[in-house]
């Protein structure tokens, strides 16, 4: 049973916090602020393109989700709640319906001098995240704030520490297993005296965190160890831990970033371990109690009009959850950095690698170079292997600016891109998809208040000899017209054509021919101030959807989207 309500917690401790500043700082009225965001679906089936078969499109045919944040400081207090609501939302998982509503998150946080004391749902890292990351992704409803409690001690101007504990936050209730940490991060500005010596400094830092599982998830991992044959049994454990150390070098234009990171032995889920069957077979699949690490590096230079910036990433057996029965984007404690380029454009975005959490290894090379003030290019290589060796991601992507003057700007470029989608989709029996990309996006201003953009590009992809077709949904063409008058309106027309049909395109239920279907979308925006509105139709393929590295696999959607956002 809760023993006080976050609301009222809240409320007394803001009434508390004004009355001991009242005769303090009459002058200090505080600052409240606040948010809302809204995303609303109206659900069209459309069984063609597989937008079907699940609440939304069968019988209930609206789906959303809405938050509402409030938060106040003053005088070193600092309060804050969000309301959230989901109403028949496909956003938890995209084949099934959720309704729920409640408090989302609550905290209290108040700076003493050189301590900053904060409870309540806490949002943190340390170093790149690759130990630790409660962070918050609404598109794919990530939230795993830590509800519970965070000291900072701010030791001198350069450095500060800080120890927190508490449980992962899933949804409106927190899983049953507890979490603490401790940082230490710090500068240090080694630059020589002498006139004319460049910038030179580090920023160093460690982080240790702990996890203890709960009797009950302990019992879980028991069974089903229990199911194992003797050669595939371990003794799993309570209690897992993961360190990294981190530093930024900087030293003029150049900067260098280093993270080593290892965790304990702990019981995970592996989808490729080979588990031994009783008729002595061996099928994949089984839990695992192994070891992991992570080493990561960053190196860039930017100056004189080029900037470069080098990474690689070596990844072993780290998958880090607070219930290790979980699975896909639920109870991540890390987040570890992806490496390969964040694409915006539709079809050059269409494949999008996960990271890979047991075995990974990946480097990157990003270059950009401006010629002058109209011309600039930039070159992007990613490649991704497993730590066998087999390739699961290739990507080339190359592009060109040029601003004519402050009436027009023309972009171009080429994408070529190799993609295991039978790691990253679990679509067995695949060949590695290959696509090559080119696309042109113009934009011109007709007047001081009006433009229109325009985008085109074209996926041609690799044939599946052994299904007779093109891999996957064959080639694509997209165009894209956007018209926008400042500073409140625009107006967005396109369509993702499915030129050649591949091997997952719809099937005329008639004729048994693959369809070379349209996928149309119109959007309407409008923006007033710190208040944006949108109005969408549109019709979607089933693919990938990344933030940051965190991908999931959504079904086709067809139907209106509406969507409200204000700060205040």
């Amino acid at each position: 049973m809760k023993l006080i309500n976050p609301i009222l917690l809240a409320l007394v401790f803001l009434l508390f916090g004004t009355l001991m500043v009242a005769q303090e700082a009459q002058q200090d009225k505080g600052s409240f602020t606040g948010g809302f965001q809204n995303s609303s679906n109206f659900f069209i089936r459309d069984s063609l393109i597989g937008a079907f078969d699940i609440p939304q499109y069968d019988y209930q045919h609206f789906g959303a989700q809405s938050w509402l944040d409030l938060g106040y400081t003053r005088s070193g207090f600092d309060i804050g709640v969000r309301f959230d609501v989901f109403n028949n939302s496909n956003l938890r998982n995209p084949n099934q319906s959720y309704t729920a509503n409640g408090i989302g998150r609550w905290h209290i946080g108040k700076s003493l001098d050189k301590f900053d004391i904060r409870a309540g749902y806490i949002y943190d890292q340390i170093g790149s995240g690759i130990i630790y990351r409660a962070y918050e992704e609404r598109a794919l409803l990530i939230d795993n704030a830590l509800k519970g409690v965070r000291l900072t001690y701010k030791i001198n101007d350069n450095w500060n520490a800080r120890v927190f504990a508490g449980q992962q936050r899933n949804l409106f209730s927190n899983y049953e297993p507890n979490m603490r940490g401790a940082v230490l991060e710090g500068y240090v500005d080694l630059t020589s005296k002498e006139e004319g010596s460049k910038l030179f400094t580090l920023a160093p830092g460690i982080g240790l965190i702990g996890k203890t599982l709960d009797d009950r998830t302990m019992s879980s991992i028991v069974d089903i160890v229990k199911t194992y044959l003797d050669e595939d049994r371990f003794k799993p454990t309570h209690n897992t831990y993961a360190g990294s150390i981190y530093n930024t070098l900087s030293f003029g234009p150049i900067s260098f970033y280093t993270e080593a990171a290892i965790k304990t032995a702990e019981a995970f889920n592996d989808p490729l371990a080979l588990k031994t069957n009783r008729d002595g077979s061996t099928s994949p699949g089984k839990m695992v109690r192994e070891a992991g690490s992570v080493y990561y590096g960053s190196l860039s230079y930017a100056g004189n009009g080029l900037g470069v910036t080098l990474e690689a990433k070596r990844t072993e057996n780290f998958e880090f959850r607070v219930d290790p029965n979980l699975q896909l984007i639920e109870g991540l404690i890390n987040f570890i950095p992806p490496m390969n380029r964040q694409n915006t454009y539709r079809l050059t975005a269409r494949y999008s690698p996960a990271t890979q959490l047991l075995s990974e290894q990946a480097y990157q090379a990003d270059v950009k170079y401006r010629w002058n003030k109209k011309l600039t290019t930039s070159a992007n290589f990613s490649y991704i292997t497993d730590l066998d060796g087999n390739k699961l991601f290739q990507e080339t992507y190359t592009e060109i600016i040029y601003k004519h003057s402050r009436k027009f700007q023309i972009k171009g470029g080429l994408q070529l891109l190799d993609y295991n989608q039978e790691i990253y989709e679990q679509k067995t029996g695949v060949p590695i998809v290959e696509t090559v990309t080119p696309y042109v996006d113009f934009l011109y201003k007709i007047s001081r208040k009006k433009s229109i953009r325009t985008e085109f590009q074209f996926l041609a992809i690799g044939d599946d000899e052994k299904a007779g077709f093109k891999q996957d949904y064959g080639d694509w063409l997209f165009g894209l017209v956007e018209f926008s008058v400042a500073p409140h309106w625009s107006f967005g027309i396109s369509d993702m054509y499915n030129i050649t049909p591949g091997k997952l395109s719809p099937t005329d239920p008639d004729s048994g021919e693959k369809l070379a279907l349209h996928y149309p979308r119109i959007d309407i925006y409008y923006t007033y101030k710190s208040n944006r509105f949108s109005l969408s139709y549109i019709k979607q393929v089933e693919g990938i959807v990344c933030n940051g590295g965190i991908c999931r696999l959504e079904p086709a959607f067809s139907g209106f989207n509406f969507t409200a956002s204000s700060s205040f």
